[in-house]
C-alpha cells in the first residue's frame, strides 16, 4: 500500500490561500492524538496512536482492546529481518483499527546501561543491530500504509529527569552510537516522521537542537520528513520553530499559542519563510496519507485478527533466549512426563506480556504460562501452583469496606480553588476508588480532598501506600498517618502506575469506622511532564497485614519439594520495568523476594528451571543452583503459548541476545556515569549525565580485555538451542567497489531442526585503544533440518570500519589489515580471515561518501 505522491503545486496553493494565523494553527496538535484541521480551507487533520508493541488507541488506560506484539527487546533478539518486516505489517491493521495513520514507533535508542527504564521498547545495545531491525519494522509500517515515527532523536538513554537531564555527548560517541540506528533506519526506511527526545543534548533541548535537527537530519542526512516533538517536550517557541521542529505535541498548544507565534514573526524572531516550511511538511504528511481524499477518522475498533495471533505466537518464540540447559532438562518431552508432577511458580498465572508507559496497551487477552503448558502438556502431568514473592510495587487501591460521606460505597471527591481546602468546596463528586488522574480534565483546582469511612473486616496493624501529582496527606480520625511534601518525581510515571510509593502503617479494630482523609495540592512548580502542569492527581494503595507478610517462600517451597519438575516464573511487572524512571536495582523485585525465591526452589528441587520475563539484563546469584534459564522478555499476548512452546519443544530455541548480561551492575561500562549528578544551573539543580565511556557501550566495552570479558555473564549473541550447529569453510573478499563478501557452510549436527545466527564482526587487526576491538557488521539467520548444510553469505560495505574523528570532523577509514570474524556470538568465534584495505581504496570511499558522512564540530 503505497502512499500518495505529493504534487508540490497542490501544496503551494493550498499553502497560499492561508492566513499566518491558520499556518500557525497547524503546528501543533488539535487534542491529545490529532493535528488540527481547518474545515474551511479543506485541511485535515490526521490521528496519531501510541506504539511500540501495540496500537493503543486514545485512552491510557482500559479503553478499546488491542493486539499485543512482542517488545522490541524480543523482535531485535530474532535476529530475522523479515520476522519483525511483518510484526510492522501487522502494527499497521492495528493502528488504523484505532483510526491512527500515524503509529508513534519504533523506538531505536540504544541500551546504554541495564537499569534503563524503557530499553525493553527500544531494540539492542548495538546501533547496527537496531538500526537494522528498525528499518525493517518501518518498512513493514509502511508498506501497509501507515507511517512511521523513530523515537527519541536523540540521546534518550535513561528516565530518570527525562524531562530536564542534560546528556554530556562526545561527538564520535554521538555519531557511533547513539544516532547511528537512526541514521540506519532512516537512510534504508525513509519513515515519515521523526520524533524528539525530552532530554537536553549538551546543554539544549533535542527538540531546539539545530545541530541535530538541521545539520545532521535534513542536511547530512537529506531526510525530508516530518519532525514532531514527544509529547509535552517542547521546550520554547522560537527556538524550536528555528531549530526545526515542525509539531509540537499534544495540543493545544503550550508553546505555539497564535498569539504567542504571531509576536515572534513581528519582532523578527522567526520568520515568515520558517512558519512555511512547517506548516508545508505538515500538509505534505496529511497528503501522503491520503487525508485530503479521505479525511474520516473511524471509531476505535478491536479487531481479534487470528492471522496476528499466530504471528506472535510464531515471532514470539523466535526471540526467546535459552540461556542455560544443563543435562538436557528442556525441552519437556510429554513421553517423559507421564503422571509426573510440575510445580508452576512466582508470575505463573499472571503473564508478563509488556512494560509499562506509552507501550503498555489493553491486550485483547492474555495467555498465561499456566493456561500454556496447560494447553501443551494436557492431561499428560499433574501442576500444582504457589506465587512464592511478593512483587507488587503499588497496593491495591482502597476502594471495599469504604463508604462516602453521602453514605454509597466509594469516595466523596471535594475540589477547591485555593491551594487549602477549606470552607465550601466548589465541586463536589463521588468515586468508587481512591484515584483521581486527571489527565483529560478542563478544569484546573488548586486542591483535592477525598473522604471515605472505613469499617476493616481485620485487625491488624495495616498498610497504606499514597502518591499525588503535587504534596498531599494522609489523615486517619484526623492525625496525620503519611505527609508527601514534594511533587512527584515524575508525572508520567504517576500517571501510568509506575511510582513506588512509600508503605505506612495503622493499627485497625474490626469493626471499628474510621474516617480517611486523602489531601493534594495541584504541583508548587512543573511537575515534569508539561501537559500535566496544573493539574491535581492522587491514588492510595491499602492491604490487609495478614495478607501483606503472608509467608509466601515457605509455601512455594514444599510445593517445590513435592514436584518432579519446578519451573518458576520470574521478571518484571509493569510497575516495575516503565517509561517514567529507570530500574531500581539490578536484582528482580521486590526486595530480594524473586532471588529468595529462586535460591530456597533450587535447593529444594534438583529439576528447578527459571524463565524470566524482563526486557533488561538482570542478576542472577542464583544461576548454579538451577538447571535451565530462559529469557523470555515480554512475548506480547501469547505469551503462554511462547513460552510453552519452547519448554516442551514444539519450537527450538533461536533467540540470541541483543545485549550483554554483566555479573554485577558494577561491571557496566555506564556504571559511575547513570543516572548522573546534579550540578547548579542558573540557580537551579539539574541532573548532569557524562557519557564517559565514549563509544565503548556494551559488548565494545567487555571486548577490550580478557578481565573485561571475565565480567559478562552472558555476551552479546549469545544464546543455545536444542540442536548444534558447526561452521566450516570460510571465506572472505572484497570487492573494488569496497563491499566484503563473506561466505561459509552452516550445518546442523544435532538431531532437531533448529535456526543458527551467524554473526559477522569485525575491527582492525592491530589493536588501537580508542577504538573497538570488533563491531558487528552483518548477520544472517538461517534454518537447518538435521544434518543439512547450506552456503551462507553475508556482505558489508567496508565504509562501516571506518571511525569519526572529533579533530577533522569526518568519518576517516584508514588503510590497512583488518580481521574479519564469523561466530555464534561476540565471544564464540568460528573463523577469522584478515583483508586489507590500501589507500586508494579508502581514499575512493572516503570520497564517495563524504557529502553523507561528514560532519560539523558540536
Amino acid at each position: 500500500m503505497a502512499f500518495k505522491n505529493v504534487e508540490p503545486g497542490k501544496i503551494e496553493n493550498l499553502l497560499a490561500t492561508l492566513t499566518l494565523e491558520e499556518k500557525i494553527t497547524l503546528l501543533a496538535g488539535k487534542d491529545f492524538w490529532q493535528t488540527v484541521d481547518l474545515p474551511e480551507k479543506g485541511v485535515p487533520s490526521v490521528k496519531t496512536s501510541d506504539g511500540p508493541n501495540g496500537a493503543r488507541g486514545a485512552a491510557f488506560k482500559g479503553g478499546t482492546t488491542s493486539a499485543c506484539f512482542p517488545a522490541s527487546c524480543l523482535l531485535a533478539a530474532t535476529w530475522d529481518r523479515q520476522a519483525v518486516r511483518k510484526i510492522g505489517r501487522a502494527l499497521a491493521d492495528e493502528t488504523r483499527s484505532k483510526g491512527a495513520r500515524v503509529l508513534l514507533a519504533p523506538t531505536v535508542c540504544p541500551h546504554r546501561h541495564p537499569l534503563g527504564g524503557r530499553n525493553f521498547e527500544s531494540f539492542s545495545e548495538d546501533p547496527f543491530l537496531a538500526g537494522k531491525m528498525a528499518a525493517q519494522y518501518i518498512h513493514g509500517l509502511q508498506d501497509n500504509g501507515v507511517a512511521a515515527t523513530i523515537k527519541h532523536y536523540a540521546v534518550n538513554e535513561q528516565e530518570t529527569c527525562r524531562f530536564t537531564v542534560n546528556e554530556i555527548v562526545g561527538e564520535r560517541a554521538l555519531r557511533e552510537i547513539y544516532l547511528k540506528p537512526f541514521e540506519i533506519a532512516i537512510k534504508e526506511a525513509n519513515p515519515l516522521a521523526v520524533m524528539t527526545a525530552y532530554n537536553l543534548v549538551n546543554g539544549t533541548h533535542a527538540d531546539s537542537h539545530k545541530f541535530l535537527l538541521q545539520d545532521v537530519l535534513r542536511g547530512q542526512w537529506g531526510w525530508d520528513g516530518l519532525v514532531m516533538s514527544d509529547w509535552g517536550g517542547t521546550n520554547s517557541t522560537a527556538d524550536s520553530l528555528n531549530a526545526g521542529l515542525d509539531l509540537e505535541m499534544p495540543g493545544p498548544p503550550r508553546w505555539r499559542k497564535v498569539e504567542d507565534v504571531v509576536a515572534a514573526v513581528e519582532s523578527g524572531a522567526v520568520s515568515h519563510k520558517t512558519i512555511d516550511d512547517h506548516a508545508r511538511r505538515i500538509l505534505e504528511l496529511l497528503t501522503k496519507l491520503n487525508c485530503f481524499e479521505d479525511p474520516t477518522i473511524p471509531e476505535e475498533r478491536a479487531i481479534n485478527l487470528p492471522e496476528h495471533q499466530r504471528l506472535i505466537r510464531s515471532v514470539g518464540s523466535q526471540g526467546v533466549v535459552l540461556l542455560k540447559n544443563d543435562a538436557a532438562v528442556l525441552p519437556l518431552k510429554k513421553e517423559r512426563l507421564a503422571n509426573k508432577k510440575i510445580a508452576l511458580l512466582g508470575f505463573a498465572r499472571e503473564g508478563l506480556i509488556h512494560g509499562g508507559g506509552s507501550a503498555s496497551v489493553n491486550a485483547h487477552y492474555r495467555v498465561t504460562p499456566e493456561e500454556g503448558l496447560r494447553a501443551a502438556l494436557g492431561d499428560t502431568v499433574e501442576f500444582d501452583f504457589a506465587k512464592g514473592a511478593n512483587t507488587f510495587r503499588q497496593l491495591p487501591l482502597l476502594g471495599e469496606d469504604v463508604v462516602g460521606l453521602g453514605g454509597k460505597p466509594g469516595w466523596t471527591l471535594e475540589f477547591f480553588n485555593e491551594e487549602e481546602p477549606t470552607g465550601k468546596p466548589a465541586s463536589t463528586s463521588d468515586s468508587a476508588l481512591p484515584t483521581y488522574i486527571p489527565i483529560f480534565v478542563k478544569e484546573k483546582w488548586g486542591s483535592l480532598r477525598a473522604t471515605a469511612r472505613f469499617t476493616p473486616s481485620h485487625s491488624g496493624n495495616h498498610y497504606f501506600g499514597m502518591s499525588g501529582l503535587g504534596p498531599s496527606k494522609v489523615m486517619i480520625d484526623g492525625k496525620l498517618l503519611y505527609d508527601q511534601r514534594d511533587n512527584c518525581p515524575d508525572s508520567m510515571a504517576f500517571l501510568l502506575g509506575g511510582v513506588e510509593e512509600p508503605e505506612v502503617q495503622f493499627s485497625f479494630e474490626a469493626g471499628t469506622t474510621y474516617t480517611i482523609e486523602v489531601i493534594t495540592v495541584k504541583p508548587s512548580s512543573k511537575s515534569g511532564l508539561a501537559m500535566l502542569d496544573g493539574l491535581i492527581g492522587f491514588r492510595l494503595g491499602f492491604m490487609t497485614e495478614q495478607e501483606h507478610d503472608r509467608d509466601l517462600l515457605s509455601e512455594a517451597v514444599e510445593v517445590a519439594k513435592s514436584s518432579d519438575i519446578a519451573i518458576i516464573f520470574t521478571g518484571h511487572t509493569p510497575d516495575w520495568e516503565t517509561e517514567g524512571q529507570d530500574q531500581k536495582s539490578f536484582h528482580l523485585p521486590s526486595n530480594g523476594s524473586q532471588d529468595r525465591l529462586v535460591e530456597a526452589v533450587g535447593a529444594a528441587n534438583p529439576n528447578t528451571i527459571v524463565v524470566n520475563s524482563t526486557g533488561v539484563a538482570i542478576a542472577m546469584p542464583w544461576l548454579g543452583k538451577v538447571k535451565a534459564v530462559v529469557q523470555a522478555w515480554f512475548p506480547g499476548q501469547e505469551a503462554g503459548n511462547t513460552i510453552a512452546d519452547i519448554l516442551v519443544g514444539a519450537a527450538n530455541p533461536s533467540g540470541r541476545l541483543p545485549m550483554s548480561f554483566p555479573h554485577r551492575v558494577e561491571d557496566a561500562p555506564a556504571h559511575g556515569n547513570f543516572p548522573g549528578e546534579y550540578v547548579e544551573n542558573d540557580g537551579n539543580r539539574q541532573l548532569q549525565v557524562q557519557y564517559a565511556e565514549g563509544v565503548f557501550v556494551g559488548y565494545r566495552h567487555y571486548d577490550r580485555s580478557e578481565e573485561n570479558r571475565g565480567k559478562v555473564l552472558f555476551p552479546f549473541g549469545y544464546g543455545l538451542s536444542y540442536t548444534t550447529f558447526a561452521h566450516a569453510n570460510h571465506k572472505v573478499d572484497v570487492t573494488s567497489d569496497g563491499t566484503v563478501q563473506v561466505s561459509m557452510d552452516v550445518t546442523n549436527t544435532g538431531s532437531y531442526a533448529g535456526d543458527d545466527v551467524v554473526q559477522v564482526y569485525a575491527g582492525s587487526k592491530e589493536v588501537v585503544p580508542e577504538n573497538p576491538v570488533k563491531e558487528l557488521v552483518g548477520f544472517v539467520k538461517v534454518h537447518l533440518e538435521p544434518g543439512e548444510t547450506k552456503t551462507t553469505s553475508i556482505d558489508f560495505d567496508i565504509y562501516q570500519l571506518a571511525h569519526f574523528s572529533e579533530q577533522s570532523g569526518k568519518w576517516e577509514l584508514q588503510a590497512g589489515d583488518y580481521q574479519v570474524s564469523t561466530g555464534k556470538s561476540v565471544t564464540d568465534i568460528t573463523a577469522q580471515a584478515i583483508i586489507t584495505l590500501g589507500p586508494e581504496l579508502c581514499r575512493m570511499l572516503e570520497e564517495k561518501t563524504r557529502d553523507a558522512r561528514v560532519g560539523t564540530k558540536l
